[in-house]
């Protein structure tokens, strides 16, 4: 995310020991994180619904650790790549490269939420 920073305001991440570099994290992007409360999912619903879309690759009780690298890059592809009601019925791809004026591949290691 660091050549993005500039567009990057805040970050929020669950509970969990794998966010445990996040003051790292806010440090070099210059922004603020937070951590969701406990068993409150409804605080962060666009986190949610990415989740939902995200199981119709890889359903809840799948093992992640059976993913291959290829299989996960080609989901975030799709995902980036399907229009959002949200987002006017334009791409989560369509928008970044707007607002952010960067048409590049993002090689599918960044979910771009709309």
């Amino acid at each position: 995310l660091t050549p993005l920073k500039h567009w990057v305001k805040t970050l929020t991440f669950d509970n969990g020991r794998e966010f445990s570099w996040h003051e790292k994290l806010a440090e070099n992007l210059d922004c603020n994180t937070y951590f969701a409360k406990p068993y409150h999912s409804w605080e962060r619903g666009l986190n949610e619904n990415h989740n939902g879309l995200l199981r119709q690759f890889f359903p809840k009780r799948m093992a992640l650790d059976n993913v291959s690298e290829k299989e996960a890059f080609r989901a975030t592809d799709l995902m980036n790549n399907r229009p959002r009601k949200c987002l006017g019925y334009k791409t989560p791809f369509e928008v970044f490269a707007k607002m952010t004026g960067k048409d590049y591949f993002l090689n599918g290691s960044v979910a771009l939420m709309g």
